[in-house]
């Protein structure tokens, strides 16, 4: 009982407690393993415990209307294949729509790079390309008949290989997994291909959604391919950054849409928990899961947020978020706090913008803002692979330190201690609401306490490139470097002020508009021509 920290029963007491476990306990376990645990994934039977992110207090929802986005003109057409790589989801959007260019030639460069670029960075598992040119056709064809489906209609795209489309592989990233096809639309895909969206390929999950690594390789960074992308939205983040698709969707649990993002220099968001279904993905954790875009930038993850967000009867967690109109947010009047560890860049420029910015600091009394998390995490994973774990398939697992000794020492944490944890992630939840007296703070991104509580609280934050910053041992030509990055952080249900933040950042800046060196590898490296 000492590994329950309960080791304060005598001995008559703990003979009681043997036989009550064997009478009840035991097969009250094997009956619900029996009714909910034999698939792994977590995709049915959802928790009837639902977590809701909202500071509202109330379940009325105000009519969510779409955003007024704005509209590209006089796009002119590159001559070249890497230029209308690196262009933007609008800039695209405008050439289709001009008919500058359709929707197949654009299929057509973005594969191409995809097959050229992945040998080295290891971000794509399945290509969808009978899939991707169908798509693509349909797209062209509406477009002939004078049916134009809006920002999206066949612009390319790629999805982490946790969110299920059906006749394709859905391998988690796990060799476990590596030959499963789950016959179900994910919700944010149907809500894609509504839009007229060309899916291209899934791309790297790291094994069942941790890091980087999985059971075809590791997934490296574009800036600096001597070192790996971060996960677990490695594949999302390595192929947005290498302009091998226009933009991608990923997830995040704790780190995983921020770490890559900032690592391959990345515009991206994690919105606010809830706002986008999450039917159809794999899940770790039902109160911590996020799905959000990876892009190239602040206007393209408005878009992208604008037309996957809502809410699914296969997800009680999701709901119908009203938030305002990014577009038309005026940032000269929001006061938005910056911590010690805020890039001063990013302060400056929107002070000039016309904000007003203060220091800033988030108060609250919990120590155990990482332990929270783990213990939270942690369970729920243990709990969506029960039988995964019990059959073994934890030795083959592709890291072995990682979620098998997670997951071992997840058998050990006893339901009491996994409420507490939450009556204590409650009461962290009231200390940050009270204490964000901003409309919005800038800080690092991937500060790990900031990204448990950011998840442990739901609220959105937008990751921002702002600049280089060196590396150890940089190749002469200079080619080699990493992109330094902030996050703009906004409460719950307030993802328009960030996105207006960084919108308003990027309009005067150009860090979001740089590029990698794919191709200036090292003397080991190779590249498929």
């Amino acid at each position: 009982m000492k590994y329950f920290d309960a080791d304060f029963f005598d001995d008559s007491k703990l003979r009681e407690m043997e036989d009550g476990a064997e009478e009840f306990n035991v097969p009250a376990f094997r009956e619900n393993r029996k009714l909910v645990a034999l698939e792994n994934g977590g995709l049915h039977n959802p928790s009837a415990l639902v977590f809701k992110s909202s500071w509202n207090g109330n379940n009325k929802v105000k009519e969510s209307k779409s955003f007024n986005y704005p509209r590209t003109s006089m796009v002119h057409l590159p001559s070249n294949d890497e230029d209308i790589a690196f262009m933007t989801i609008t800039e695209l959007g405008e050439l289709i729509r001009t008919k500058k260019i359709t929707s197949q030639q654009l299929t057509d460069v973005f594969l191409r790079r995809l097959k050229r670029y992945n040998t080295v960075l290891e971000s794509v598992i399945t290509y969808t390309e009978d899939l991707a040119y169908k798509q693509a056709k349909e797209a062209d064809d509406l477009l002939d008949q004078g049916k134009y489906l809006g920002p999206l209609h066949g612009i390319p795209y790629g999805l982490k290989d946790t969110i299920a489309v059906p006749q394709y592989n859905t391998t988690w990233g796990s060799k476990s997994f590596k030959n499963q096809v789950i016959d179900m639309e994910a919700f944010v895909y149907k809500r894609l291909k509504s839009t007229g969206a060309v899916l291209l390929a899934k791309l790297v999950a790291g094994s069942l959604g941790y890091d980087d690594i999985w059971f075809g390789g590791r997934t490296r960074n574009p800036w600096n391919i001597e070192e790996f992308s971060t996960g677990s939205s490695a594949g999302p983040a390595a192929s947005t950054s290498a302009g091998m698709v226009p933009f991608a969707i990923g997830s995040e649990t704790a780190g995983s849409i921020t770490y890559p993002a900032a690592r391959c220099g990345v515009t991206a968001l994690r919105p606010t928990f809830g706002t986008v279904a999450r039917t159809g993905v794999m899940s770790i954790s039902e109160s911590l899961d996020k799905l959000g875009p990876f892009c190239r930038s602040a206007v393209d993850c408005a878009i992208i947020l604008d037309l996957i967000r809502g809410m699914d009867a296969g997800d009680p967690s999701s709901c119908e978020v009203a938030l305002e109109d990014p577009f038309h947010v005026d940032i000269t009047k929001l006061t938005v706090g910056y911590l010690d560890s805020a890039e001063m860049e990013v302060v400056n420029v929107l002070s000039v913008k016309g904000v007003k910015l203060v220091p800033f600091k988030l108060n609250y009394t919990i120590s155990s803002v990482q332990s929270i998390l783990d213990i939270t995490m942690d369970v729920d994973m243990l709990a969506h692979f029960d039988n995964w774990q019990r059959e073994g398939h934890d030795h083959d697992y592709e890291a072995q330190d990682q979620w098998p000794v997670e997951l071992r020492r997840a058998r050990l944490v006893p339901a009491v201690d996994y409420i507490q944890a939450q009556r204590a992630r409650g009461k962290l939840i009231r200390e940050v609401r009270e204490s964000f007296t901003v409309d919005a703070f800038i800080g690092n991104v991937t500060d790990w306490e900031l990204v448990c509580l950011g998840n442990l609280v739901g609220m959105p934050v937008m990751v921002v490139p702002t600049g280089f910053k060196s590396i150890e041992h940089p190749p002469k030509d200079g080619t080699r470097r990493t992109m330094a990055t902030t996050g703009i952080y906004a409460r719950p249900d307030h993802d328009h002020i960030a996105l207006a933040l960084a919108m308003a950042y990027q309009s005067v800046t150009d860090h979001h508009k740089q590029r990698p060196s794919v191709d200036d590898l090292g003397p080991n490296d190779n590249v498929h021509k």
